[in-house]
């Protein structure tokens, strides 16, 4: 069966797979050629991931992260997602798993029809926005593998424009920072986490080892605008190229004034989620850091993509401590940001898939179909 239904779609050719399946027309003409009289099929479990070192960062420190694992099975495919909840989302394998849930698939017959599967697991509750992109991300793997398409190739977007990737530093005592810092030493941009107190040695230690271009993560760590308008101009002469949400979230005005100020672009993360949030963030932010399991997954983020770049925003994208299968969903999209923080997949010692590499520093999309992974293990 699946030998007869790849040889129709390559007969077809995937040069019509790309005018089909962008964010405009997500109902492929091809897709009453793939898809039969099955139904999908949800199913999902937790997963605890081990970090290689402590993670700290401006307000908690944690070894682990917790994670649900789901698939969607149809007519002998499997797509793969996941939802990982670091503490700031709110989100919990427990609250995970009540919404997947309540998720009935079955009602549906042709996975394709994006639109209308994702707008009603949307429309379930108003936050679970990690849950929701579990199933986009399985979603989105799944069609792919029906056609037998990596997702970057199907949205016409070209592997050889991935940009290079940092690799976190998280707070810790300047032993340890050396360490983490030598040992990333095949990256070609670091992403150091500032807001414990220590800001200057953080940079100071990191600069003693290595002086490739760096980005900085306060996650909100800083309170008074002058303050932190201060330290950017320090960050400036230090080689950094970008500051992430240095001010709290809610300070709006403080935000929009230091960002008006700074010599530096300041990105948002935690004050950003959705689609919605993008264009009220014109003029306080200079960018924004899209992540899947705070924007519902891929489909949504792709429509941010357009939007911050109609606004002429910047765009980032970035990740939790995820596995192999939602940092290769997310780079599937790194072609058309400016810069990638994949680097989730690396903080981990118990990844279950393969996927996306990181090679001479640079995010490396495969040519498997889908999100681009292969499962390892159970």
């Amino acid at each position: 069966m699946k030998h007869g239904r790849r040889s129709f779609i390559k007969g077809v050719g995937a040069a019509s797979l790309a005018t089909t399946f962008p964010l405009a027309a997500c109902t492929s003409p091809l897709a009453p050629a793939v898809i039969g009289n099955g139904k999908m099929k949800l199913s999902f479990r937790p997963y605890k991931l081990q970090l290689r070192h402590t993670f700290t960062v401006a307000g908690n420190s944690r070894n682990t992260t917790p994670v649900v694992l789901t698939e969607i099975d149809y007519e002998g495919y499997t797509g793969y997602g996941e939802a990982s909840m670091p503490p700031y989302l709110g989100e919990s394998q427990e609250s995970v798993i009540k919404f997947l849930s309540k998720v009935d698939l079955e009602q549906f017959n042709d996975p394709f029809m994006l639109d209308d599967i994702l707008e009603y697991v949307d429309s379930i509750d108003e936050e679970n926005r990690a849950a929701k992109a579990c199933v986009d991300i399985a979603l989105h793997d799944l069609i792919g593998k029906l056609v037998d398409q990596p997702l970057y190739r199907l949205w016409g977007i070209n592997p050889g424009n991935t940009p290079m990737t940092s690799f976190t530093i998280g707070i810790d005592t300047p032993e340890v920072v050396k360490m983490k810092t030598e040992e990333a030493s095949r990256f070609k941009v670091l992403k150091v986490k500032l807001g414990g107190g220590n800001d200057k040695e953080m940079i100071n230690t990191v600069r003693s080892v290595t002086d490739v271009p760096l980005y900085v993560d306060v996650n909100q760590g800083w309170k008074d605008k002058h303050e932190a308008l201060e330290m950017v101009h320090w960050l400036n002469e230090q080689g950094i190229e970008f500051v992430e949400q240095p001010l709290p979230k809610s300070a709006v005005d403080d935000m929009a004034w230091l960002t008006a100020h700074s010599p530096l672009p300041i990105i948002a993360d935690e004050a950003f989620q959705r689609l919605g949030d993008v264009a009220s963030f014109k003029g306080v932010y200079s960018g924004i850091n899209i992540k899947l399991m705070k924007s519902t997954g891929l489909r949504e983020a792709y429509k941010m993509i357009t939007v911050a770049r109609a606004l002429d925003m910047k765009v980032m994208i970035g990740c939790m401590t995820e596995t192999s299968c939602a940092v290769s969903a997310a780079s599937q999209l790194s072609p058309l940001v400016d810069w990638a923080d994949l680097d989730g997949n690396l903080l981990i010692s118990n990844d279950i898939y393969e996927g996306v590499q990181v090679v001479d520093g640079k995010v490396t999309l495969n040519d498997l179909p889908g999100i681009g992974i292969k499962k390892l293990s159970s």
